[in-house]
């Protein structure tokens, strides 16, 4: 694989900083839309960081931008928090995404399958290359590597229960990947999503709140340990 610039997209400011705290550049901020670009440098390479705000219509035109102004041939990844969902799966791992759905897709009544988009794949495959640096790069960390479901509603336990029984396989949740993912696909660019696990799907917020700061860290301190190998 030949070294291509990292477009590295996050939701939240609290999912932004733990990359800026290890960059030695950072450039002043770019507006393309409502999305924040910043250029940093990290370990002697430079990679673009976007803030594109919570949600789907959010990452998707983030991503967008990012392709229209760095153009296809980019490593493109999702990174920050997420809620685990699956069994097992604990507060302070990292999901590697193998693959990714839309959780809020549903034209089953036209013969698609639950989380289909009309015309797109079933699922999305996260890049292999990237996954197989991700996944060298682990260190100390607990990485798992799975599935992940996108969607518009922030997942607590009613919903996690609901989603457990539509998507078995999904290991974790967030609001943008999938979205991101399918603009990926479509641009032919190499994506993955990279994101710690900040909650459990808990009833409300506050297990989110507590962890979202060192999950977001770790997803982080993965993202860039498996570039510098690039």
């Amino acid at each position: 694989m030949t070294s291509r610039v990292a477009v590295i997209l996050v939701a939240m400011e609290e999912e932004a900083e733990p990359f800026l705290a290890l960059a030695s550049e950072v450039s002043e901020p770019v507006r393309i839309g409502r999305a924040e670009h910043r250029g940093m440098v990290i370990d002697a390479r430079t990679h673009v960081l976007v803030r594109s705000g919570v949600g789907m219509v959010n990452g998707a035109s983030a991503a967008a931008g990012a392709l229209a102004r760095y153009g296809d041939d980019v490593h493109l990844v999702s990174a920050g928090s997420a809620g685990g969902l699956a069994r097992g799966v604990q507060v302070g791992d990292v999901i590697v995404s193998d693959s990714l759905v839309n959780v809020g897709a549903d034209a089953r009544a036209f013969g698609y399958a639950l989380g289909q988009v009309p015309g797109m794949p079933v699922a999305y495959e996260g890049d292999p290359e990237l996954r197989r640096a991700l996944l060298a790069a682990r260190g100390d960390l607990t990485v798992r590597e799975g599935s992940v479901g996108s969607g518009e509603r922030f997942v607590t336990a009613e919903v996690a229960a609901q989603l457990r029984e539509d998507f078995p396989h999904l290991l974790a949740v967030d609001m943008e990947s999938a979205a991101i993912a399918q603009v990926a696909h479509n641009h032919g660019a190499r994506f993955i999503s990279v994101r710690g696990i900040s909650d459990l799907c808990a009833p409300d917020g506050t297990e989110f709140l507590t962890h979202v700061d060192d999950a977001a860290e770790r997803s982080a301190r993965l993202v860039t340990a498996a570039l510098a190998t690039l």
